[in-house]
């Protein structure tokens, strides 16, 4: 009889072409599916709880899978597959889950995490992995005030990348604000689900009219026209991470 497997995965992103396996290119959910594959000794399906892109990090994607294994306790998976995986993705914890669960569709909320740095010098290497840097200070407080704009069920089309297939561009957010942690600027965003690559255009949107000023009630008609040419630019993934997924 199966079991339904849920894992929680850490994963530097930084040389992986996204979550989604593909045949052009090495991924995140590709390199796990084989590790199941070398433990089952047939084609194991992993499902997550969304795609991350190229260059994207994750400290707590969610993902899950069935098993025919009946010898292996749960939580045992975790150090059987790390055995397994190159040290760029680490499972963080694996547990039983009931056979209706799913990463997806199960999930209520998605948090992410996008990291900067304000120094006008060069970061060093093993920072510039995990930070975007700004080389400038922005106005945390106006920031915010723009964040607070997308608080509950918003029309996000203006922040949908090209190619993203959604029927609806609505999404419920729960929270988006700026703040500092030691040496960081941290933006964090919590929403139901997000659109192709709306983490990073609602920062660079948000940072671009930040810069110049711009009123949050400006920005409130920008963001409700829709238009995607008034979107700023799309930022660099160098920074962002899938930080949680809550059920």
């Amino acid at each position: 009889m199966n079991r339904n497997i849920k894992l929680v995965i850490s994963y530097d992103g930084t040389d992986f072409c996204g979550w989604q396996r593909q045949d052009n290119g090495r991924t995140v959910q590709g390199e796990i599916e084989d590790a199941l594959e070398k433990m089952h000794g047939h084609t194991v399906n992993l499902t997550g709880s969304g795609r991350t892109d190229s260059g994207v990090h994750a400290k707590g994607q969610a993902a899950n899978f069935l098993t025919d294994i009946e010898s292996i306790p749960a939580d045992r998976f975790a150090p059987a597959l790390n055995s397994l995986l190159s040290h760029e993705i680490r499972v963080m914890e694996a547990y039983e889950a009931p056979l209706d669960f799913h990463a997806r569709f199960s999930a209520k909320s998605r948090l992410y995490r996008y990291q900067f740095l304000c120094q006008k010098e060069t970061i060093a290497v093993h920072e510039s992995r995990y930070h975007l840097n700004l080389r400038r200070h922005p106005d945390i407080e106006l920031l915010n005030a723009y964040g607070r704009l997308l608080f509950g069920e918003t029309d996000c089309s203006i922040f949908a990348g090209a190619g993203d297939t959604s029927k609806s561009k609505k999404r419920y957010v729960y929270r988006a604000y700026f703040y500092l942690e030691r040496n960081a600027l941290v933006f964090e965003i919590c929403a139901n689900a997000f659109l192709r690559n709306m983490v990073r255009s609602v920062a660079g949107t948000f940072l671009h009219y930040e810069e110049s000023g711009t009123k949050p009630e400006e920005l409130r008609e920008i963001i409700a026209s829709g238009d995607r040419s008034l979107a700023g630019p799309t930022l660099p993934p160098q920074g962002l991470f899938l930080w949680k997924v809550d059920y």
